[in-house]
């Protein structure tokens, strides 16, 4: 039961893919999307671990917002831990970097081919 959230519901831990295991097509389809773009920009600004699921400012849904931070622990890009009733995160940056080097540093620049 180490894993019960306030109120007795049970809350799985995160599973968390490994950058080396990740193709690059996976990698380049998590960061393509406008919401985990976000997402990793604004981790990328904050100190790890300070940043709780339910503080980005992002225009989808719970449901949704946890189908995309899934996404990006799929792709080595975020890890995650529960803290209390909150699961905070971090941007795995050294270790993205280290399997697609360049790649994380064109996605937090932010150009664009508008």
């Amino acid at each position: 039961m180490a894993n019960q959230a306030v109120g007795g519901s049970h809350r799985a831990a995160p599973v968390h893919t490994d950058p080396e295991d990740v193709s690059v097509q996976t990698a380049l389809s998590a960061v393509a999307d406008p919401v985990r773009m976000t997402l990793i920009r604004e981790l990328a600004g904050s100190a790890d671990w300070t940043r709780s699921c339910g503080s980005f400012d992002v225009p989808v849904g719970k449901a949704a917002l946890s189908h995309h931070f899934s996404v990006l622990r799929g792709a080595g890009l975020v890890e995650q831990r529960d803290e209390g009733p909150k699961r905070v995160n971090r941007l795995r940056r050294e270790e993205f970097e280290a399997r697609f080097p360049g790649l994380l540093d064109l996605v937090l620049r932010g150009d664009t081919a508008d």
